[in-house]
């Protein structure tokens, strides 16, 4: 009996084992996709509303990473350049009713490019675009051509990359986008939807991990209660 039951929570230890390294490895799992940041103090800040929601002020600075990231926003690779609106706006001057806002472009390093793609250069622009005028509408003016998936996600500013949107890199890649020019204030921030508040919500393949995890609990307590009944009828 002594050794069935180490036997037992050798098993059960082994099971737990699988279970977390199973799901650390699913919580690192890197993504690639184009995050969504603002200027704010002297430094970048994550988004919270997608671009197809956010309606910058004028004077505002709005920043754009490609990187392979983890997945819920506040992780993601940071755009590179400052975020100056006076620089990078000085060429630009103002119009009656209309309002300027910076965009500043990170296309990331040859690590965070796709095969057999070479990642532009990083480049600023300032758009004069409509009070009213949305994030996403920004970015259409200064950086088109723009590629979406049918989930409205964005998978390319500047034509960057040709292909690919949000893939998960070592499994299963998201499908690859379309243009539709017509989706151009339904862009999103990240590998999910078009909220930016994600980026940071519902996450591809997040609800399996902790499925995993509670399934595999509630076997080992069930296993270890049918070894403790048995144990008392045998006594």
């Amino acid at each position: 009996m002594r050794a069935a039951l180490r036997f037992l929570a050798g098993a059960v230890t082994g099971l737990l084992i699988v279970l977390l390294l199973g799901a650390a490895q699913a919580q690192a799992a890197g993504y690639r996709y184009w995050s969504f940041w603002r200027w704010s103090d002297g430094g970048w800040v994550y988004q919270q509303q997608g671009p197809a929601v956010h309606v910058p002020a004028d004077g505002e600075v709005e920043g754009w990473r490609f990187a392979v990231s983890p997945d819920g926003g506040q992780q993601a690779a940071r755009p590179g350049p400052a975020g100056d609106f006076a620089a990078l706006c000085a060429g630009t001057p103002a119009e009656a009713g209309r309002k300027r806002v910076a965009v500043v472009l990170d296309f990331g390093g040859p690590a965070d490019a796709p095969a057999r793609e070479t990642p532009p250069e990083p480049r600023t622009a300032c758009a004069v675009v409509p009070t009213r005028a949305s994030s996403a509408e920004v970015l259409a003016t200064v950086a088109p051509p723009l590629r979406y998936d049918s989930n409205g996600l964005l998978c390319a500013i500047a034509g960057y990359p040709r292909t690919g949107c949000g893939e998960q890199l070592g499994g299963a890649a998201r499908p690859t986008g379309t243009a539709d020019p017509s989706a151009g204030t339904g862009a999103a921030t990240g590998p999910t939807d078009a909220t930016g508040a994600t980026a940071a919500g519902a996450s591809p393949g997040a609800a399996g991990p902790a499925l995993g995890i509670g399934a595999g609990l509630a076997l080992v307590l069930a296993v270890a209660a049918g070894a403790r009944r048995q144990s008392r009828r045998r006594r």
